[in-house]
């Protein structure tokens, strides 16, 4: 009963502001800069109601752009809906004269963009932060070749850390009792390894000793944030086939040992660089603990999505041992995967150069290059096993020739892991990867 009876409440609001704000009929053409008029009418000291109903009426006009007229509306906010530049030179004037507390925030508060408090205002409207998430994926289309929308970027990045805290997330199970709409989500969504069709999710979902959650956000219902499918086993596997073949054995999860994450997807390009996923491996863990006490392993069996594309860069810089090199090119022009022998010369090859792009490689910023890899050791984990043909399927072979990798992560050693990673940048590895490592380093000095 509560939930009409709050539709019925906003509708109300909703048309008692319109009158308020004298806002006719929303049936015209519109255009960025008649947007922008909108917009500053609405940072003016409107009431709640009124405020509300021109944020709605932005809202929904927004909806009605084609793909230019909502660059040109970015764009309006970029340029027009910064800071004060007046009210910004008064404020440090009066600081570097007197460097006090008050002045240093008059600064702060004149630095702010003013299209920083216009977001927070369209956010009042129905369904208004879910636009606001669309309305950054739209500005992701443009920021390459019009760099300018860097700035009202990193406006969005600002408040939507704020508003999708940790706090604010719910943590729910997926399950194969879950509303079809949502289902048809993770469908949709799901990232790492395709859902073919229904009885593929199935699969996913319904046997018991597989598990699925999600984080959601109060204003987004029905829409998760990100999820991560687990699958509990009595060992760590080393290929996405073992957990998701059919004629698997399933287990008792009472009997479990192992948790393995083996998919994480995150579902709004909008919110792109607002993490999500350390909390929700971390809020899993416990859950998990809490359902099945014998869980002692926690593990990943993640893909290693830039490998191949590193590779090929290696070989053309000349930095890999050339009959190491010749004979990788040889095999990507022949289905290597399917001889035994020719598996095996190739499994002697990329194990040790994984190995070195994992220990060594790094971006022109000092950073690991793998995403997946920063992360997990961001994180805590450890990088644990190379899985050579780990996925074999035509995505892995192009992403990094079938390999896949476990981070575990040893609840005892998190803190420390973290620790490494974010000091010095240094990969908490399995001492057989070390190893390779080592002989890749030497391998390639040998050419």
């Amino acid at each position: 009963m509560m939930v009409p009876y709050l539709g019925g409440l906003l509708r109300g609001i909703l048309e008692k502001g319109r009158s308020l704000a004298g806002l006719g009929p929303d049936d015209g053409p519109t255009d960025s800069q008649q947007l922008g008029k909108q917009c500053e009418t609405l940072l003016s000291s409107l009431g709640e109601a009124s405020g509300m109903a021109l944020a709605e009426r932005i809202a929904s006009q927004w909806d009605r752009l084609d793909e230019a007229g909502r660059l040109a509306f970015l764009l309006e906010l970029v340029e027009h809906f910064g800071p004060e530049r007046d009210k910004v030179e008064l404020a440090v004037a009066a600081y570097v004269a007197d460097p006090s507390q008050k002045n240093m925030l008059e600064v702060h508060k004149a630095s702010e963009p003013r299209r920083q408090e216009l977001l927070r205002r369209m956010n009042l409207a129905p369904g208004g932060i879910a636009r606001l998430v669309a309305m950054r994926e739209s500005l992701f289309r443009h920021l390459r070749t019009h760099p300018q929308l860097e700035s009202l970027d990193q406006d969005f990045i600002h408040l939507f850390l704020s508003w999708f805290n940790r706090g604010f997330l719910v943590l729910e199970r997926i399950d194969w009792n879950t509303p079809a709409s949502i289902l048809e989500k993770i469908i949709r969504y799901e990232a790492v390894h395709a859902i073919n069709d229904w009885d593929d999710l199935r699969q996913r979902l319904e046997p018991a000793d597989r598990r699925c959650f999600a984080f959601f956000h109060p204003r987004l219902p029905g829409d998760p944030l990100i999820f991560v499918e687990v699958a509990l086993t009595a060992a760590i596997p080393s290929s996405i086939g073992e957990v998701l073949t059919n004629q698997r054995s399933q287990i008792d999860p009472a009997q479990a040992t192992t948790a393995v994450f083996y998919s994480i997807s995150n579902c709004q390009e909008g919110l792109r660089g607002i993490s999500f996923g350390n909390f929700l491996i971390k809020q899993v863990v416990e859950v998990l603990r809490q359902e099945s006490p014998k869980l002692t392993t926690f593990a990943t069996l993640s893909p290693v999505p830039g490998f191949a594309a590193w590779l090929e860069n290696e070989s053309l810089n000349g930095r890999l041992n050339e009959n190491d090199d010749a004979i990788l090119a040889g095999f990507n022009e022949n289905k290597w995967q399917d001889s035994p022998e020719r598996q095996g010369e190739m499994r002697r090859i990329l194990l040790p150069l994984a190995a070195s792009y994992f220990m060594n490689a790094r971006t022109k910023y000092g950073r690991i290059i793998d995403p997946v890899a920063r992360f997990h050791l961001s994180n805590g984990a450890r990088l644990e096993r190379l899985n050579f043909m780990g996925d074999p399927s035509p995505k892995g072979l192009s992403q990094s020739y079938g390999l896949m990798v476990n981070y575990l992560y040893k609840l005892d050693d998190i803190e420390a892991n973290h620790e490494a990673f974010a000091a010095r940048d240094e990969v908490v590895a399995n001492q057989e990867i070390v190893k390779l490592a080592r002989s890749a380093m030497a391998n390639a000095r040998s050419k």
